[in-house]
């Protein structure tokens, strides 16, 4: 049974279905696993609290640490006059495409960022709000590859592309499109970014990222969201951001930093982030790290509010490790995770919304190997209190690999988290003591009518779990979680709609992408 509804966007009624439970648990997984359109929620509040693991003077010496690279050794800006321009006119020391920063310099130009902002959707039930204690789940990021159980690993094309957005949109538990989920090598570097925007638009009613790879591509990606959302309505709102890199170890260059004053001009979104491994583009310690990474994140935030004080920006950090005896990075290890809760004090003592860890793994298959460095990484951008967890679904390979099976996998494990984030409850009913008074000692509470009223919501039901009896898996086929999570997609996939788009906008949307394609020639590098 299916019930519909009605939410208002701005181009109109949006029919949403919230699915009932019927036909046993297996029924219920199934739905579950592949309801069209559905979402828990639009994003999570948090009842517990992050962790603070550091006391006041082991912060303050991490501060320091990042105030002296930023004064003493400094920062290079390359290739991007404008915002050498900024940094002087700031009263910034920049000498060639060295600047350095006078205590306080980052910090007084930090007052104007705003602490919490939200990021509209088309569809205004799925807007979020990133900062406070809000926690926003997104798809991995950035892969040039795709594997599933079938076909294996192989380039990425524009058919993934669209695959793995549509099993976004159709997870309850994540609830943001994200941006670049796989690299589509089909189609030509040059305009790939006007497929990905318009997919995301298209196939998803949920917030998305938009291109970074050239200041005209954000540029174009910012139109296309005007062509959505209006152009008075984008200029006052957050309806698109970018994730911008730090090219580490202390240097933004002018691509990064073009597109981060691209969207900052345009009053919207960007993520700024350090990708550090340890003992390459960092010290091999974690303090070290985190006090270089605090710095060339701070100075990224700073520039947006130059560009455009108030502009939105996410204090972002990609802690991770190397294997010193190989140079091979490694992801979902002890070291980054313990460092990412200290990235999050830090970031709230400058009252700025973070991305910080995610999903992370080099196994090379969606196996134990996966989940256990993935669980690892994902548990700390849970615990350091991350407000945007981009990698929260599909990474795999050291992020050279989007993985259709372990998307799902990870998609259900988001659902735990939701779970996890909501605490316990202290209520009359939480606290049972009609149980108690009807149950007695020595008897079964399966029966009595205080776990007939609770059962369907007592506890988190995976979608892709097998809780049978060994006997009763072994004679379904001993079945393992990755096939499991193979026949989820599948199922999904052909199971999925389309949320509604206003036909004058989708037009609007093709016209834009057919002339910006004729505009110049493919270009493949």
């Amino acid at each position: 049974m299916t019930e519909t509804h009605a939410a208002q966007t701005e181009e109109g009624p949006v029919e949403t279905r919230t699915q009932t439970r019927s036909g046993g648990r297996a029924g219920r997984r199934a739905k579950r696993s592949t309801a069209p359109t559905s979402i828990s929620r639009p994003y999570i509040v948090r009842n517990l609290p992050p962790h603070d693991i550091l006391s006041e003077e082991s912060l303050v010496r991490i501060e320091d640490t990042a105030d002296a690279i930023l004064a003493e050794i400094g920062i290079e800006f390359r290739d991007d006059p404008a915002a050498l321009d900024l940094w002087k006119k700031a009263g910034a020391e920049v000498d060639g495409v060295l600047v350095r920063f006078p205590k306080g310099l980052i910090h007084e130009l930090l007052k104007t960022a705003p602490a919490e902002f939200t990021q509209h959707a088309r569809n205004p039930a799925n807007n979020v709000i990133i900062g406070g204690s809000n926690v926003v789940f997104a798809p991995a990021y950035g892969s040039p590859f795709v594997m599933d159980l079938d076909e294996g690993r192989r380039y990425g094309t524009i058919e993934d592309f669209r695959n793995f957005i549509k099993l976004a949109q159709s997870s309850p538990w994540l609830h943001h499109s994200g941006g670049t989920i796989c690299e589509p090598v089909d189609v030509p570097v040059n305009k790939r970014h006007l497929d990905m925007v318009q997919a995301h638009v298209t196939l998803s009613d949920r917030p998305f990222l938009g291109s970074v790879t050239a200041e005209e591509r954000a540029e174009d990606s910012i139109d296309m969201a005007r062509l959505v959302f209006g152009k008075e309505f984008v200029e006052q709102n957050c309806v698109i951001m970018g994730n911008v890199n730090v090219n580490s170890p202390l240097v933004w260059d002018g691509t990064m930093t073009r597109v981060l004053r691209a969207y900052a001009r345009a009053n919207q979104g960007s993520v700024l982030v350090p990708f550090i491994l340890g003992g390459a583009m960092g010290p091999v310690t974690v303090a070290g790290a985190i006090a270089q990474a605090h710095a060339e994140t701070l100075a990224g935030c700073a520039l947006a509010q130059l560009e455009r004080p108030g502009a939105p920006v996410v204090y972002g950090n990609f802690l991770s490790s190397m294997s010193l005896r190989s140079g091979s990075p490694t992801f979902g290890t002890p070291e980054p995770a313990s460092g990412s809760l200290v990235v999050g004090q830090l970031a709230r003592r400058r009252k700025l919304p973070l991305r910080c860890s995610g999903n992370f793994t080099t196994s090379k298959l969606p196996d134990a190997h996966a989940m256990n460095e993935g669980t690892m990484s994902m548990l700390s951008a849970i615990n350091c209190g991350a407000n945007f967890v981009l990698h929260s679904a599909g990474f795999l390979d050291g992020l050279l690999s989007m993985s259709y099976e372990k998307f799902m996998m990870d998609a259900d494990f988001c659902g735990s988290l939701h779970t996890f984030l909501d605490g316990v409850c202290i209520d009359d009913n939480a606290l049972a003591l009609d149980a108690f008074r009807e149950v007695g000692p020595g008897n079964h509470f399966f029966g009595c009518d205080h776990t007939m009223r609770n059962y369907e919501t007592a506890y988190f039901d995976s979608a892709l779990a097998d809780n049978d009896p060994f006997e009763k898996w072994q004679e379904g086929g001993s079945v393992d979680a990755a096939t499991r999570a193979n026949t989820a997609w599948k199922r999904t996939l052909a199971d999925y709609q389309a949320p509604p788009l206003d036909p004058a906008i989708e037009g609007a949307l093709n016209d834009f992408v057919a002339r910006k394609k004729a505009a110049s020639e493919d270009l493949w590098y």
